[in-house]
């Protein structure tokens, strides 16, 4: 009878490790400055669903300084105060184009506003009313920009695809000067901020033309080449700079001065849109000053604020689309970038609005940039332990300085390392006779200098022989490098043998040599003449009243027994002839 047993369960035994998790480190952020703790102050509100990429942004200079939107086939008003309450809605919108708007600008004092279409067509409304006031047709092609000048009520500026800029007399509705000069599309201009006659553009043909109204032939009084397509173009406030905008870069021009590049900032990616000038207020130790910045916005997505007074980048923001257009209110408290799928990202000063009309500051919306209050510093805080490491020193305070770390050649840290070949290979292509006899001489008190001659391939042999035969000659190096060509040839001959290029070297050190002894020769040959140097003097003394002392010192023997022999043979005649030659 078969025993039946039970089939045990198979039991398995598992252990459980206990593991550390990993701590994620926490992102170390720099402190922010107070310019860039200004710009982050503006409350962002995005505006979306305007249909299309935003061509343009522009500002009423009249409070409470409106900005209108150009997109598509219309131009949308909006209030910047409904921005803080969270309203995004246009407070009116124009909407009698026919094509895409491409322009628009608002009259100084911000009752008529000039917009412009790809159809060649540039219309005047009424601000309050939208009604078209003038319609100014002679574009053949897409018009680009439209400008009202800074100081001017009466006229327009445009430019389009047909490579003409235009100037208008809007009340008479009528065209007073076609300038040409372009050879590309015209895309961008801006009105001088000190004079109504002046004004600059620029174009697709790398050009930015500054055109005076007052000049009879319709030329440009100054060009400048920015070397890519000009995207767009800005006075500074003073009148005398203005910045340029294409490729990926931003550069700045000095009119004064002739139209010379005064700098060019390259921090964008892609291809820079729109530039504009935006002002700050700062205390600079008690006491307020107006700075204005450029702000430039491109197809990489970025913001950025450039500061023309240092040169440098003071704030960069990042946008989650490509930037098209950018503006800056005339109060300083709203900034608008207009991007490429149709939104708005429109930035309000967080702050009290002004009520307070009879100060000016607060009517131009200027508030100071400073650093926030912070705590009283306790031995239980982490700044406690950090803190002066950022404070500059007072006058009678003593400063302990670092050592400045040496900066060691190529040659220097390959003898650190012991590398002799390397550091002497080095040293030769680098070309410098000094410091190729330092490595030398160093090499000689290490009693590796003739290790490292045997040592060097044919080419390596080469630069060596090269620099002896330019410098083997030279008295202030000829003990050592005369030493170390014999050397050379002796321990290097086979090789010499067997390559034409060594050869050469060997030709040409000869060369020198012989030369050298030949001026050796010649100059043995002067010391050797038989009548001494005093001599010669008293010689000339006594043949006449000539002032030796510097002729004693600077001519050879030579020289003196030929003038001699001349003086002695034509007599008193020559005399005055041997002095006026010398």
């Amino acid at each position: 009878m078969a025993e039946i047993r039970a089939e045990e369960p198979a039991s398995t035994i598992s252990k459980t490790f206990l593991i550390k998790p990993k701590l994620k480190s926490k992102p170390r952020s720099l402190p922010q400055t107070p310019e860039s703790k200004y710009w982050s102050s503006f409350k962002s509100t995005k505006i979306p669903n305007l249909v299309s990429s935003i061509s343009s942004l522009s500002f009423s200079p009249s409070p409470p300084h409106l900005f209108a939107t150009a997109y598509s086939t219309s131009v949308s008003l909006f209030s910047p105060l409904s921005l803080s309450d969270g309203d995004v809605s246009p407070s009116s919108t124009i909407s009698s184009f026919s094509d895409v708007v491409s322009s628009i600008a608002f009259r100084n004092d911000g009752l008529l506003l000039a917009a412009s279409d790809l159809s060649g067509l540039i219309q005047v409304f009424d601000v309050k009313t939208r009604t078209p006031l003038r319609r100014l047709r002679s574009h053949t092609r897409p018009v680009r920009f439209v400008k009202y000048p800074v100081l001017d009520k009466l006229h327009l500026l445009s430019g389009g695809d047909d490579a003409v800029v235009k100037f208008w007399d809007v009340a008479g509705e009528s065209l007073v000067l076609d300038l040409m000069g372009h050879k590309d599309y015209v895309r961008c201009s801006d009105c001088s901020p000190v004079s109504p006659d002046l004004f600059v553009t620029g174009s697709y043909d790398h050009t930015v033309k500054v055109w005076d109204v007052r000049v009879e032939n319709s030329r440009s009084v100054l060009e400048v080449n920015h070397g890519k397509p000009v995207e767009d173009v800005i006075y500074l406030p003073s009148g005398g700079l203005i910045a340029t905008a294409g490729g990926n870069s931003v550069k700045l021009w000095d009119l004064i001065g002739g139209g010379r590049m005064v700098y060019s900032m390259e921090s964008h990616n892609k291809t820079v849109t729109s530039i504009c000038v935006g002002r700050v207020r700062k205390e600079n130790d008690g006491a307020e000053s107006m700075e204005d910045r450029i702000l430039s916005v491109g197809l990489d997505g970025y913001m950025k604020v450039f500061d023309f007074g240092n040169m440098k980048v003071t704030h960069s923001m990042r946008f989650p689309a490509p930037l098209m257009s950018v503006s800056f209110s005339p109060d300083c408290r709203t900034r608008v970038i207009g991007t490429s799928n149709g939104i708005i990202f429109a930035g309000r000063r967080k702050g009290k609005e002004n009520v307070e009309s009879g100060r000016v500051g607060n009517v131009l919306g200027f508030e100071s940039i400073s650093e926030p209050e912070r705590r009283v510093l306790r031995p239980t805080y982490f700044r406690y332990f950090h803190r002066g490491q950022s404070e500059k020193p007072t006058e009678g305070d003593y400063l302990v300085m670092r050592n400045k770390k040496i900066k060691l050649a190529e040659h220097d840290k390959l003898l650190k390392k012991f590398r002799h070949k390397d550091a002497l290979v080095s040293v030769l292509s680098r070309k410098n006779r000094e410091n190729v006899v330092a490595v030398m001489e160093e090499l000689v008190a290490r009693k590796k200098l003739l290790k490292c001659v045997s040592n060097l391939d044919s080419d390596e042999l080469g630069l060596l022989l090269t620099f002896l035969s330019k410098n083997a000659t030279m008295p202030r190096y000829s003990s050592l490098l005369m030493g170390l060509t014999k050397k050379v040839i002796e321990t290097r001959v086979e090789d010499i043998r067997n390559s034409d290029a060594l050869k050469g070297h060997i030709r040409n050190l000869k060369r020198s040599i012989e030369e050298e002894l030949r001026i050796q020769h010649s100059l043995q040959e002067i010391q050797d003449l038989g009548t001494s140097r005093a001599s010669l003097v008293n010689l000339f003394r006594g043949l006449g009243n000539i002032h030796l002392p510097s002729l004693q010192t600077s001519l050879t023997p030579a020289a003196l027994l030929t003038s001699a022999s001349l003086i002695l043979m034509f007599g008193n005649k020559s005399r005055m002839v041997f002095v006026n030659f010398f």
